[in-house]
């Protein structure tokens, strides 16, 4: 299979822990697409009933409408029963870099209030440990970017302000904030990096999901291969 063909795959996969009834929360990003695409259709052959969609981007809201998937925002519903998602890399651990899409804070919301978290991705994503490949995004309030940049130094990281490619200036989240990524020399704790980046004043929220996923559906040239907490 190639990559399109394993990303397929694992949403279809991941359609399998849906039921009646059920409140999706549904991530943001290309693998996740194909999986908001597949429960539209499901949802509108009326082989699923009374599910609902909690979007974590403006992104997944729109294909989720276009896909006949019915949308509610995160304060209408009791509980999310099941979130999928996608990652940018994945370690032995389940431990995850997620936010190329920007959509970090909402994601790490709604899926942290998820009954099971379940994470879709294809086998280039995963990695011997974090920050082997990408940096790790980091949504910060836009007064204090720099400042912010100049701290994450003591981390033993450099950390840029990511620009947008289609219009000038610096990239801008849902919540008007902007994205330094970091590059990290070596993430020895994940989780103790995750809350220590949380504790600098002016981050809102940062790209490492550690301990949080219940199952990561990972898509190779053999088939699909489990990942289990």
């Amino acid at each position: 299979m190639n990559v399109e063909d394993m990303k397929k795959a694992v949403a279809r996969e991941a359609l399998g822990l849906v039921e009646d009834e059920m409140i999706v929360g549904l991530g943001t990003g290309s693998t996740t697409a194909y999986f908001i695409r597949y429960l539209g259709k499901l949802i509108m052959d009326g082989e699923l009933e009374d599910v609902y969609g909690v979007p974590t981007s403006y992104q997944a809201r729109l294909l989720a409408i276009e896909s006949g998937v019915p949308v509610v925002s995160l304060d209408e519903v009791d509980a999310i029963d099941i979130a999928v998602d996608g990652a940018d890399e994945v370690d032995p651990h389940m431990n995850l870099i997620k936010g190329r899409g920007a959509a970090l804070t909402m994601e790490k919301i709604v899926e942290y209030r998820a009954g099971m978290f379940v994470v879709l991705v294809d086998e280039s994503k995963l990695v011997e440990r974090l920050g082997q490949k990408m940096p790790v995004p980091i949504e910060v309030v836009p007064a204090a970017w720099r400042a912010i940049a100049e701290e994450i130094g003591v981390f033993n990281a450099t950390a840029e302000l990511r620009m947008a490619e289609k219009k000038d200036g610096p990239v801008v989240t849902e919540n008007g904030n902007f994205i330094l990524d970091a590059k990290f020399h070596h993430i020895e704790d994940p989780l103790d990096l995750e809350i220590e980046l949380n504790n600098i004043p002016g981050v809102v929220e940062n790209g490492i999901f550690a301990d949080i996923a219940d199952l990561v559906l990972v898509g190779t040239g053999d088939g699909i291969k489990k990942m289990e907490r």
